[in-house]
């Protein structure tokens, strides 16, 4: 089986985050390195990170945003509505548009 090199590193994606879920709770500096390697996998092999794990990571940080533990969730109706992620670990605010589809 030849794998391609954006496989491997998808693959290599994966596995970091799900190591980072389960040592989030006893060490968190752990984990934030995951994150971290697992970005840098990304941006090496050139290919986007998935959705699901983008919403997940504090981009000023790299910690692992778990709603209610160490991240404030809100929808702010000004202008256009949209939603703010607080980090609470360094305070930076992410803000996701709020689409019709």
């Amino acid at each position: 089986m030849n794998f391609t090199t954006k496989q491997i590193a998808k693959h290599r994606i994966q596995v970091l985050f799900q190591q980072a879920e389960k040592t989030r709770k006893e060490n968190p500096q752990l984990a934030s390195r995951y994150i971290e390697t697992a970005r840098k996998i990304a941006m090496a092999a050139k290919i986007r990170l998935p959705t699901k794990y983008k919403r997940r990571i504090c981009k000023n940080c790299n910690t692992l945003l778990v709603p209610g533990d160490n991240c404030r969730v809100r929808i702010k109706q000004k202008r256009e509505p949209h939603l703010v992620i607080t980090c609470l670990t360094c305070g930076y605010q992410a803000r996701m548009l709020l689409r019709k589809k």
